[in-house]
């Protein structure tokens, strides 16, 4: 990015966002919750440790605020240094902290996560599935361990597969998320919905990723991830 339009989005990402953000974290098993989004600002998604926003002004530039005490701001500037310039994942243009907060100001990837896609009825291509296995071994290549990949982390953009979401990709604990969802996109999407896929209510959705999150943490599943 330009620097002088990078300075000029620090300065207004510090300005406008972060000094009058209103956003808390009270289990990290559940998405921060943001009290209120600052005007000239979109709330584009919540995690379990931080939010992301996109200014109206830089459409293409998200912002990602990390809860007040919550880890993982230092790893995922690492993370983002050894992935360097990849096309399946973001790249982060800046680092900082204001106001409590600590942030990353990151190239915004566009498209539909997999989650959403089921939801509305969108095809998921299975070029996706290629897509993302190539970049998951092209940052294992790089010294990272891809963790917490699962379909609200994973995106559709014109048919290609991105990597959303790489903040664990430190974590050296095996991770069977995504073995576990291509299983579920071979065995029960492409025979049974991708031919004419319909939209799945997201109360549905909700109930099989909490299940999928109980047998993860069973003795008998949870071994495997």
């Amino acid at each position: 990015m330009e620097e002088k339009r990078l300075k000029q989005l620090i300065a207004l990402s510090e300005k406008t966002l972060l000094s009058d953000l209103e956003l808390s974290s009270i289990d990290p098993g559940d998405p921060v919750r943001v009290d209120e989004t600052p005007e000239g600002w979109k709330l584009l998604g919540a995690g379990n440790y931080a939010c992301v926003f996109m200014n109206h002004d830089y459409p293409d530039i998200a912002v990602k605020v990390y809860a007040p005490g919550r880890v993982g701001w230092e790893s995922e500037c690492e993370v983002y240094r050894l992935i360097g310039n990849h096309p399946a994942y973001s790249a982060c243009y800046y680092a900082g902290e204001h106001n409590g907060f600590y942030y990353l100001i990151l190239r915004r990837l566009n498209g539909k996560t997999l989650y959403r896609c089921i939801i509305e009825g969108v095809p998921i291509p299975g070029r996706v599935i290629t897509d993302i296995d190539q970049a998951l071994d092209y940052a294992r290549s790089r010294g990272l361990h891809p963790h917490d990949v699962h379909g609200k982390n994973v995106m559709v953009t014109d048919g290609r597969g991105l990597v959303v979401d790489v903040s664990d990709f430190l974590k050296e604990e095996p991770c069977s998320m995504w073995e576990d969802l291509k299983r579920a996109y071979n065995r029960i999407y492409m025979p049974f919905m991708s031919k004419n896929p319909v939209p799945v209510p997201e109360w549905v959705m909700n109930g099989v990723r909490k299940g999928y999150r109980f047998m993860r943490h069973s003795s008998v599943f949870g071994r495997s991830s």
